[in-house]
């Protein structure tokens, strides 16, 4: 019996790639859409555990980026059981400090990004009446988030998103699930310029990018609406920020993005 066929974004670190091994531990071939930076060695790993791997070098923030990368895709000549719409990149510092063309990159792809290829996918999925989509947000996607706001607020277009279209999806037969972890130790807060700080040093601790992957996958296999991942602290986090008051959960943020030379 062929393998599944999983397509997966933001492949070549971090969250992105623990996903694509777990996918890959699970039996499933790889379409991998990344920037080119170590994507040949992810693709020489993953082929390791026995299964087909396709690795596209692509810069999703751009159009014809994505429709160029879907078409490789569809080239494959397979259906697409499950798609991990995971690429995203991050942005820290005050706004009034910030670069803008740094920040229009990162809403093109964490928020432009994400819809065209979830519209991709859809059209794919649904004549079929089978496919699962799980979607990369944060648990940011519902905080106040000063230092982090443009990003932010990318996740929680992601996580509205998500709902809406598993809202709209749920008599299709195809499931979307948003992924949301916490702080998580990659060199996530180095590309965004906050190593320096309690959440690129002290807050990421606990949450491993690998167990995160492995949840993100349980609850897209189950057909969960979503998931806090990875660890305990994240996951009570997320079942209390609702019950946090605005101000409180900015001040709490600022302190944990603050660089350390001005606590």
């Amino acid at each position: 019996m062929a393998n599944q066929l999983a397509v997966v974004t933001g492949a070549s670190m971090g969250i992105g790639y623990n996903l694509a091994k777990v996918f890959a531990e699970n039996g499933f071939d790889l379409v991998l859409g990344s920037e080119p930076e170590g994507l040949s060695k992810v693709e020489i790993d993953l082929r390791a555990l026995g299964v087909q791997v396709k690795a596209v070098a692509v810069d999703l923030s751009k159009y014809d980026e994505v429709l160029r990368f879907w078409s490789e895709v569809e080239a494959v000549g397979r259906p697409v059981d499950a798609i991990a719409i995971n690429a995203g990149i991050g942005s820290g510092g005050l706004f009034a400090e910030t670069d803008l063309d740094v920040e229009i990159r990162l809403v093109r792809t964490n928020v432009e990004g994400t819809m065209h290829l979830a519209k991709h996918a859809v059209k794919h999925m649904v004549p079929r009446g089978a496919g699962r989509i799980l979607i990369t947000a944060s648990i940011i996607s519902e905080m106040v988030a000063p230092r982090e706001l443009v990003y932010a607020a990318s996740k929680s277009f992601d996580l509205a998103f998500a709902k809406g279209l598993r809202a709209e999806l749920k008599d299709t037969g195809v499931t979307v699930t948003a992924l949301q972890p916490g702080p998580t130790d990659t060199h996530f807060f180095d590309r965004e310029g906050l190593s320096d700080t309690d959440a690129g040093t002290k807050g990421k601790k606990g949450n491993d990018p690998y167990d995160v992957a492995k949840q993100g996958f349980k609850a897209l296999m189950e057909g969960d609406d979503h998931v806090y991942a990875a660890s305990l602290s994240t996951k009570l986090q997320g079942a209390l920020m609702g019950l946090v008051p605005d101000a409180l959960q900015a001040k709490l943020h600022d302190d944990m993005t603050k660089p350390l030379e001005e606590k």
